[in-house]
């Protein structure tokens, strides 16, 4: 992909998978992803929200660092968990990104232990990232970054109060807000927990 100052290791990930373009929402918001801001993307259904929101994480985290997660990655269910965990595993591959999935399904006193290894993303289900968090005492103040992916729809059910609920204890990080349309709960949660956030919309 053509973008600016692009991670080699991911770059190759990109190559390697067939993605050597990059589409309009990738070189809108590389740039303001990487510089740190807090941003709500707004785009289309299938317009590569997800592989964005991947391509960016493995940018920012580089490579294997620290035991406790540095990412931390909302996603709406089951599906779209092991969706991202293989998305991260192939773009990652080079940069040795260490990624784990959680959802109501797994168990977890045995995610706990796969945890405690030592990884660099954490992508799961509101219920149950909170349910680890507010039982396993993770040493968040590693977090870097937090991706809540189809904010539009976590919010509309419901999950905006975990999401509140967890980074009220969380040390100041990116955060980032993909959806398909940035609704008032967007809005106010952008309010409640980004800091001079950056809004980009696509139309569709």
């Amino acid at each position: 992909m053509q973008l600016k100052k692009i991670d080699q290791g991911l770059q190759n990930g990109l190559i390697r998978n067939g993605l050597s373009e990059a589409n309009e929402l990738q070189q809108e918001t590389f740039s303001t992803i990487k510089s740190g801001t807090d941003v709500v993307i707004q785009s289309q259904k299938g317009s590569g929200k997800t592989t964005t929101a991947v391509l960016n994480v493995i940018q920012k985290l580089k490579g294997p660092l620290e035991e406790s997660p540095r990412a931390l990655i909302f996603v709406e269910d089951k599906p779209k968990v092991l969706e991202m965990v293989e998305l991260f595993k192939q773009l990652g591959k080079d940069n040795q990104i260490r990624v784990f999935g959680v959802h109501d399904k797994t168990d977890l006193d045995e995610d706990k232990n796969q945890i405690s290894l030592g990884i660099d993303v954490l992508v799961g289900t509101g219920h149950k990232l909170n349910a680890m968090f507010s039982t396993a005492g993770y040493n968040v103040n590693r977090l870097q970054i937090l991706v809540v992916d189809d904010a539009d729809v976590l919010f509309k059910g419901r999950m905006d109060v975990p999401i509140l609920r967890m980074t009220d204890s969380m040390p100041k990080m990116q955060k980032i807000f993909f959806c398909n349309k940035i609704t008032e709960k967007i809005e106010i949660m952008a309010d409640r927990i980004m800091i001079e956030p950056v809004f980009i919309e696509f139309d569709e």
